[in-house]
């Protein structure tokens, strides 16, 4: 799996992610997020996602393509 350790990414980077429907929590999707620079502290870096903003956690699973985000959502998932 082609995942991205959190700690490794930079601003303006493009990562890709399993997005989870926080309204519907049954459906997941793939989207492409851009690593930004946190608007409220100048220390962090967040997750560009869906007009939002989401705090890099070292959880989070980041992905290099699109191709490697859909192979571990099909292997977790299915």
């Amino acid at each position: 799996m082609e995942t991205i350790d959190p700690k490794d990414v930079k601003a303006g980077d493009e990562v890709f992610v399993i997005y989870n429907n926080p309204h519907t929590p049954t459906v997941a999707n793939i989207r492409p997020a851009e690593v930004v620079q946190h608007p409220k502290d100048p220390n962090a870096l967040a997750l560009f996602i869906h007009e939002t903003f989401h705090v890099i956690e070292d959880d989070d699973a980041l992905f290099s393509s699109e191709e490697a985000a859909e192979k571990a959502f099909k292997d977790h998932y299915f």
